[in-house]
C-alpha cells in the first residue's frame, strides 16, 4: 500500500523555473540557504548573495508571491508567507563539444535546471 506524501493543508501558492541555464547542484546551494524562511527574510538573503542562482530563485520567489496574492484576491498577508518547499531537478543537457589534439573532440554536457517552489501560509 502506498502511503499518502500530499499533505492536508493547502499551499498559498506555487511557481516554477523551469530550463534554467545553471546546474542544479550550483542552484540546490542557494535554495538550502532559504527553505523553510519566511520570504521577506528569504529575498533579503538572495539580494546580497554573490552567487548567479540568487537572482533567477529571488524572481520565482517573488512571481509566487505574486501567485498567492491573485489566488487570495488580495486577503493576503505577505508577512505570513514562507518557503514551504523549494526543490531543484535536473533538466534536459545540451551536448555541446569542444576540439581537442589530434583530431578528437570532447564532450562538454551543459545542465539545465528546474526548479519549484511552494510557498505556506504560517498559523
Amino acid at each position: 500500500m502506498a502511503k499518502n506524501t500530499t499533505s492536508n493543508a493547502p499551499s498559498a501558492s506555487e511557481a516554477r523555473l523551469r530550463h534554467l541555464r545553471i546546474a542544479p547542484r550550483k542552484v540546490r546551494a542557494i535554495c538550502d540557504v532559504v527553505r523553510g524562511k519566511q520570504v521577506e527574510q528569504a529575498l533579503a538573503t538572495l539580494r546580497f548573495t554573490p552567487k548567479a542562482a540568487a537572482a533567477p530563485v529571488a524572481k520565482l520567489i517573488r512571481s509566487a508571491i505574486a501567485n498567492a496574492e491573485q489566488k487570495a484576491s488580495g486577503n493576503l498577508d505577505i508577512d505570513r508567507l514562507f518557503v514551504k518547499t523549494i526543490m531543484v531537478d535536473e533538466g534536459p543537457t545540451l551536448k555541446r563539444h569542444r576540439p581537442r589534439a589530434q583530431g578528437r573532440a570532447a564532450r562538454i554536457n551543459k545542465k539545465t535546471s528546474h526548479v519549484t517552489v511552494e510557498l505556506g501560509e504560517m498559523r
